[in-house]
């Protein structure tokens, strides 16, 4: 494994900073959390660079490359606090088409024009083993009803097609359904972020054509796709959060240099030079494992299913260390809503509840590991 960015990768950051600088202001952000905006223009300028199809193959129009450069505009997604579907889209939904070996949709997709996303949660839980949405085979076998409901759908109030994740009622096991966003029941969320708005997603004998079903129950790689889909869903998500830490990093360091206490700038004091130490060491540690997991799926290596526990439970490790020392070490202009910092807070601490908190992942991993016997 190469650690290092290419001199093309490094350009694509570079590029996608400067872009989202211009198109994605805090006056953007700001204006989703008050109403009064939205991120239609931002989404506009995406598919205008052709950053939705950016890791879907050239044969369904995308641009080809792989989760290391969509890792790389995620991460700047993260640190714009940017409202798109992106995250929904092209790290959740394309990669369980891309593991069910689908290709539905996905030229439409490269283009921005259509928007997806992965329902598979059911109570806050993200394991399969909590999946209990059923599907139904019609009389016939032309196609599937389903029924249950699904939490913490990302986009699910406005994503034009949801991969939903199901168990048959006949006991044949677990399989992906294409269902179209008009034929579900989506109930926003509150949420403390409203750039990742989410939604609890109810089936009510929802109609899945024959030609809709990704992976039929009873396929013995139904339950492997779908935890492939889940290692690139959460080692994005875990690349989004750790971007989003590093610039509450950004901003704390600025504002030590400039604040002034006793006639010094409050970042020349040795008990917040080590706290600022601490919080850069997490960063770094969490953006390291994140992109070795990364790495291990652009590779298909053996490790993917540790690496991506372990990245997840070091992003939640990190957000919890930056947003209190980013938020106290700002002092009281840190609590104010006219400051733009409590958007990166928010949006931290939203990516390291999806998809499992370091808990679930420390526990996974115990598993993985062999220390701990599965449930």
């Amino acid at each position: 494994m190469d650690f290092e960015f290419t001199d093309e990768q490094l350009e694509l950051r570079d590029v996608a900073r400067t872009v989202l600088a211009s198109a994605c202001p805090s006056s953007v952000v700001r204006g989703i959390y008050e109403g009064t905006g939205d991120g239609d223009a931002l989404w506009q300028t995406l598919r205008e660079l052709d950053w939705p199809g950016l890791g879907i193959s050239v044969d369904h129009g995308g641009v080809g490359l792989g989760l290391i450069e969509v890792g790389v505009i995620v991460e700047e997604l993260g640190r714009a606090v940017a409202p798109t579907p992106y995250l929904a889209t092209v790290t959740q939904f394309v990669p369980m088409l891309r593991a069910a070996g689908s290709a539905l949709r996905l030229d439409e997709i490269a283009s921005g024009s259509v928007t997806g996303t992965l329902a598979v949660a059911e109570r806050g839980r993200w394991s399969i083993d909590a999946v209990t949405a059923t599907a139904r085979r019609l009389d016939g076998g032309e196609g599937w009803v389903l029924n249950g409901t699904k939490s913490h759908v990302l986009d699910g109030t406005t994503a034009d097609e949801l991969a939903v994740v199901a168990r048959s009622v006949d006991g044949d096991g677990i399989g992906v359904f294409l269902v179209p966003g008009s034929a579900v029941r989506a109930e926003p969320m509150r949420v403390m972020d409203p750039t990742m708005p989410l939604a609890t997603v109810v089936l009510e004998e929802a109609a899945v054509s024959a030609d809709r079903v990704l992976l039929s129950p009873g396929d013995p790689g139904a339950a492997d796709a779908v935890e492939r889909a889940l290692h690139e869903a959460t080692t994005a998500l875990s690349l989004s959060t750790v971007a989003s830490c590093r610039a509450i990093f950004e901003a704390t360091v600025r504002y030590a240099t400039e604040r002034e206490q006793f006639g010094k700038p409050i970042g020349s004091f040795q008990a917040v030079k080590h706290r600022l130490a601490d919080c850069y060491l997490a960063v770094e540690r969490a953006a390291a494992l994140a992109y070795f997991a990364a790495l291990t799926i652009a590779e298909d290596d053996h490790r993917r299913a540790i690496a991506t526990a372990m990245a997840k439970a070091a992003a939640g490790d990190c957000q919890r260390l930056l947003t209190r020392d980013g938020l106290q070490l700002h002092g009281g202009i840190g609590f104010t809503w006219e400051h733009d910092l409590h958007f990166l807070l928010k949006r931290a601490v939203t990516g390291e509840l999806l998809f499992g908190p370091s808990s679930f992942h420390r526990a996974r991993l115990a598993v993985l590991l062999g220390l701990e016997p599965a449930a």
